[in-house]
């Protein structure tokens, strides 16, 4: 499997990744590398470090395309931040921004995973379970997270609820 990802400006400005697998064959990384990149570009957004816009064009088996966009300044601003420490070029760092936005969109939606992460006056918690699935179950076509089966995962390995006190990353 190629491991760098060629990189173009779109007539729009969007710099546009052309990747080499689809979503669901970027590799897992270490749950350590998302909660670096978790801490990372948390700073740029306290830093007011905006990235510009990015699109990312995945190729299936069959040799078609699976365009996915990032035009969220939030999303736009965390990918500068992973791009500019792991590098977007190479799978590793991209793997490891697209589970972290699929992370943070689980956050946003899951209440099943409550138990798991305290977000509190901006800053967040999460059980290092959640962080090893986030890290290690595959990504779905559209570069999320089948919250389900990911659920399901944190159930079986019976990660207890996180503490209300715990250290806020």
């Amino acid at each position: 499997m190629a491991s760098s990802i060629a990189v173009g400006v779109a007539p729009d400005g969007a710099l546009t990744y052309f990747v080499p697998v689809p979503p669901g064959e970027l590799p897992p990384v270490r749950g350590q590398d998302l909660m670096a990149a978790w801490t990372t570009a948390h700073e740029a957004a306290r830093q007011g470090s905006w990235g510009q816009r990015r699109q990312f064009c995945f190729r299936s088996p069959e040799g078609g395309i699976t365009e996915l966009a990032l035009r969220d300044v939030d999303a736009c601003c965390w990918a500068a931040a992973i791009d500019r420490t792991l590098g977007l070029g190479s799978l590793h760092g991209l793997s490891v921004c697209l589970r972290l936005l699929a992370l943070v969109q689980l956050i946003g939606g899951a209440g099943a995973a409550g138990g798991l992460f305290a977000i509190e006056a901006g800053d967040a918690a999460l059980h290092p379970a959640l962080w090893r699935a986030a890290a290690e179950s595959p990504l779905t076509d559209t570069a999320g997270f089948d919250a389900p089966r990911l659920l399901a995962r944190l159930a079986r390995d019976r990660a207890p609820a996180i503490l209300p006190d715990a250290n806020l990353i």
